[in-house]
C-alpha cells in the first residue's frame, strides 16, 4: 500500500517521535539517579499523538495539557535544553526551575502548560479560545486531557459554555486507558469517551491514537471547523502509555501480554518501516537522524547539568503579574 503522506512529512514524525521517546527515556534514567526530583509522567508510546497533531496546525494555534507534557512541549518547539533544565529545577528552565515536570511552559511557542490539577487545563483552555474568538482570529486552541480527567465537572461546565459560543477548541481526550492505575471500566459505565460530546451537540470522533497518520487527520478536521467557526470538536484518540502512569508505578493493574500487544503497535517502528519500505530511505540517512538526535539528548543533559539554580530572590517572582499587588506586604 503506497504511502499516504509525503516523504518529508513521514521524516520530521520520525525525527519528532524518536527525540521525544529519547528524551523521555533519559529522563527516566536521571530520575532513577535522583537528578531529577518530584512528580514525572513519561508519555512514551503517545509519541504519535504529538506528531499527528503538529502537522495538523499552525505554529500559532496553541496548545495547552495536563502533567504528561514533555513531549508536546518539545513537539511545540521548546528546546530540549530548557525542558531538561526544567526538570532538573534549573533557571534556564522554560519554567525558570520553578514548575518542574508538571508545569512546562512556553509563551513564544504557544504552549500553555503543563497543569498538575486534573481537568484544571480544560476550563483554560476553553479561556484561549475565547480570548481568539475575541481579538477575531482564525487560531485554534488544542486542548489535552487523559481518561481520568474527562470525570470531572470542569469538563462538562466547559463543554457547555464552548459550545454555547461555538469557541476555536479541540477537546483531546488521550485516552491510555488507565487513569493512574484505574481502567475507564472501573469509572464509568459508558466506555466511550467520545459519547460525552452527545450530551451537549458537540461533534465528536474516535482515532487511533497509535498512528499518525490518523491523528493527522482527525485533528485536521477538527481544526478546520473550528477555524470556520463551526465550533469545538470532542476527540478521543486512543493510545497506550509503555511506561507506569508516573516513575512510581509498579504497574500491577496490567498484563505483560496487553504491554507487548501495544509495543507491536509502536508508532515509530512504523514511520520507520514506511521509510524504509515506501520511500526507500537508507540505512545512512536514518542513522544521521539517529545521532543527530542522540547528540541533541545528550547537550541538553549538558546545559542541564552546567546551568545555574534560580537564585533566592526569585522566589516571590511570578506568582502574580501585577508587580504592586496590594494584599502582599514587607
Amino acid at each position: 500500500m503506497a504511502a499516504k503522506f509525503s516523504k518529508d512529512t513521514y521524516l520530521y514524525w520520525y525525527e519528532l517521535m524518536l527525540l521525544s521517546r529519547r528524551f523521555e527515556e533519559k529522563t527516566g534514567q536521571l530520575y532513577g539517579s535522583q537528578k531529577i526530583r518530584g512528580f514525572c509522567h513519561l508519555y512514551i508510546g503517545q509519541e504519535a499523538i504529538a506528531a499527528g497533531c503538529m502537522t495538523a496546525t499552525n505554529p500559532d494555534d496553541k496548545f495547552i495539557t495536563a502533567y504528561r507534557d514533555h513531549v508536546l512541549a518539545i513537539a511545540k518547539g521548546v528546546t530540549a535544553n530548557s525542558c531538561m533544565a526544567e526538570l532538573y529545577g534549573k533557571a534556564t528552565g522554560c519554567s525558570k526551575g520553578k514548575g518542574g515536570s508538571m508545569h512546562f511552559f512556553g509563551l513564544k511557542e504557544n504552549f500553555f502548560g503543563g497543569h498538575g490539577i486534573v481537568g484544571g487545563q480544560i476550563g483554560t483552555g476553553a479561556g484561549l479560545a475565547f480570548a481568539e474568538r475575541y481579538r477575531g482570529t482564525k487560531n485554534v486552541v488544542l486542548c489535552f486531557f487523559g481518561d481520568g480527567a474527562a470525570r470531572q465537572g470542569m469538563l462538562h461546565e466547559t463543554f457547555n459554555m464552548a459550545m454555547l459560543w461555538d469557541l476555536p477548541v479541540v477537546f483531546i481526550c488521550e485516552n491510555n486507558h488507565y487513569a493512574m492505575g484505574t481502567s475507564v471500566a472501573r469509572t464509568s459505565k459508558t466506555l466511550d469517551i467520545s459519547k460525552t460530546a452527545d450530551a451537549y451537540e458537540m461533534p465528536s470522533d474516535v482515532i487511533d491514537g497509535m498512528s499518525p497518520e490518523a491523528v493527522h487527520n482527525g485533528v485536521l478536521r477538527a481544526v478546520n471547523r473550528a477555524r470556520e467557526k463551526g465550533g469545538p470538536t470532542l476527540l478521543e484518540i486512543k493510545t497506550y502509555r509503555f511506561k507506569g502512569h508516573s516513575m512510581s508505578d509498579p504497574q500491577k493493574y496490567r498484563t505483560k501480554e496487553e504491554l507487548e500487544e501495544y509495543k507491536e503497535k509502536d508508532p515509530i517502528e512504523h514511520v520507520l518501516k514506511v521509510l524504509t519500505t515506501e520511500y526507500q530511505v537508507s540505512e545512512e540517512e536514518i542513522e544521521k537522524i539517529n545521532n543527530r538526535v542522540k547528540d541533541q539528548v545528550e547537550d541538553s543533559v549538558k546545559f542541564a547539568e552546567d546551568s545555574p539554580w534560580p537564585d533566592n530572590d526569585e522566589l516571590l517572582k511570578d506568582v502574580y503579574v501585577q508587580e504592586d499587588y496590594p494584599f502582599i506586604t514587607d
